[in-house]
């Protein structure tokens, strides 16, 4: 071992190894020191990201309160069911099958009133149903005799397990009873299984329904009673927001066409919004079929026709498709002529502008539900618009097809705005695209129009007196 001297003063120790080769001697306070930072670091990684999860888990419960007040109501119901265990009589009642009421609440809770009823009375509806049948076909196997009752079971268990299994791809089967369905399938299987071996399966099945209507009727009254939240609400609230981004994308895009700054950051949040339209198709179809389960609340008849919420938001996405187009047509606003942008701007801007009002006073209307006489005067606005801006575009045509000092053939009925040049075909396309765009989006409005109309007629909503229409507005009077 040798002690060698470095540049900066320090003394290094090296030891001289069997192949003559030398190698520096660490000393332990320093792999100690290692060894210490290495720790501290992993602790402060643990802390780090436990800080972050608490951050996110605070910013849902402050953006989101409902979840919070759901977590609370599922603690609720499980905590009463537990008392089933814990207080002596109440556990002999049941027959010490308590567990499938705590297993009730558990897998049916849900975060709306429409999917927790959807779950409790397809289990209640799929539990009954399976464990009459497997009671009366161990009764007709028992009565059978030893040597045929496996067979009997094995094959009743084959033929109603493969039969619920293929309902549920019957589409109205799976979009209403396929939790009921496989609840059906599961206890029958489970009841069928147990009645071999099991000499009072009356009494067994008994406690099991017994526990599992408790635990279903806890989640039933601690969903409706401790402020619930209605699937029905959430989609009309949901449909009236789409309408109100979808106004907001289209005004946007078009303003954003003619602007003459470059400058797309401010609204590109704005533009984009119509993707919630585009996205929301399985959410909605989903609270739709909640909602059918849901009792009458709010403005909310039992019969109310959700399945024309889908239908207006079918319109919606044919719509929010070409204002996608839109937004790829504003990306290469710099290839079309700026002199035909200026010629188009306020005509496509009154088109959108009238479009858009159009879809706000719809989401109005759906939000007060009453029917205002405001929509036929602002269709009347926007077919005006739609009119002169397919005049500007045959205008449009006449600058491509028109040479340098020729004369065109209506120039007497309609002058044609030239610039001394003929515009090339590259530079017109892209401007006359988008208007046309524009002009298609205000005529497939119409059907969203017709979708919300019918919801109208079929839910009776009041139309809107003279007293509460907006000032400044025309007052028409509806003959009925």
């Amino acid at each position: 071992m040798n002690a060698i001297s470095t540049a900066a003063g320090a003394t290094e120790w090296r030891i001289r190894m069997s192949d003559g080769s030398s190698a520096i001697l660490v000393p332990e306070s320093s792999v100690i020191t290692r060894i210490y930072i290495s720790v501290k670091s992993f602790f402060k990684t643990i802390i780090l990201v436990f800080w972050r999860f608490l951050e996110k888990a605070w910013n849902i419960g402050m953006n989101e309160p409902r979840k919070v007040i759901h977590c609370i109501k599922v603690g609720i119901a499980l905590s009463f069911v537990s008392l089933f265990y814990y207080m002596k009589p109440l556990y002999e009642g049941v027959g010490g099958t308590a567990m499938w009421a705590v297993l009730t609440v558990v897998v049916v809770f849900e975060y709306t009133v429409g999917a927790t009823l959807y779950k409790c009375l397809n289990r209640a509806t799929g539990t009954f149903l399976a464990g009459f049948l497997a009671i009366g076909i161990h009764w007709i196997a028992n009565q059978s005799g030893k040597r045929f009752e496996p067979i009997i079971m094995g094959a009743s268990i084959f033929i109603l397990a493969s039969a619920a299994t293929f309902s549920r791809f019957i589409p109205a089967v799976k979009a209403r009873f396929d939790y009921g369905a496989m609840i059906f399938i599961l206890t029958f299987t489970l009841v069928s299984i147990s009645g071999y071996r099991v000499e009072n399966l009356l009494n067994m099945a008994h406690e099991r329904a017994s526990t599992i209507i408790i635990g279903a009727s806890l989640c039933v009254i601690t969903s409706i009673l401790i402020f619930p939240i209605w699937a029905g609400e959430e989609l009309h609230k949901l449909v009236i927001s789409n309408l109100e981004k979808q106004a907001e994308s289209l005004d946007c895009c078009v303003a954003e066409y003619f602007s003459v700054t470059e400058d797309t950051k401010t609204n590109t949040k704005k533009m984009l919004a119509f993707k919630c339209v585009l996205n929301s198709k399985a959410s909605e179809e989903t609270m739709a079929n909640f909602a059918r389960w849901e009792p009458a609340h709010g403005n909310f008849n039992f019969q109310h026709p959700w399945k024309y919420y889908l239908k207006i938001s079918a319109s919606m996405r044919s719509c929010a498709c070409c204002i996608e187009s839109l937004t790829s047509c504003i990306n290469q606003k710099d290839q079309a002529s700026e002199f035909l942008r200026k010629q188009l701007s306020n005509t496509c801007q009154q088109v959108s502008s009238s479009t858009a009002e159009i879809l706000k006073e719809l989401a109005l209307n759906m939000k007060t539900m009453r029917k205002s006489s405001r929509i036929d005067i602002l269709i009347q606005e926007k077919n005006s618009a739609i009119q002169e801006l397919e005049t500007q575009l045959k205008e449009v045509s006449g600058l491509l097809i028109v040479p340098k000092g020729a004369k065109n053939d209506k120039e007497e009925e309609k002058p044609v705005v030239r610039t001394g040049n003929v515009i090339p075909m590259v530079e017109i396309i892209p401007a006359a695209t988008f208007a046309s765009l524009v002009i298609e989006i205000a005529t497939r409005i119409e059907g969203v129009v017709d979708a919300v109309e019918e919801l109208f007629k079929m839910a009776k909503f009041k139309i809107e007196d003279a007293e509460m229409i907006k000032p400044n507005q025309p007052v028409i009077k509806i003959i009925n």
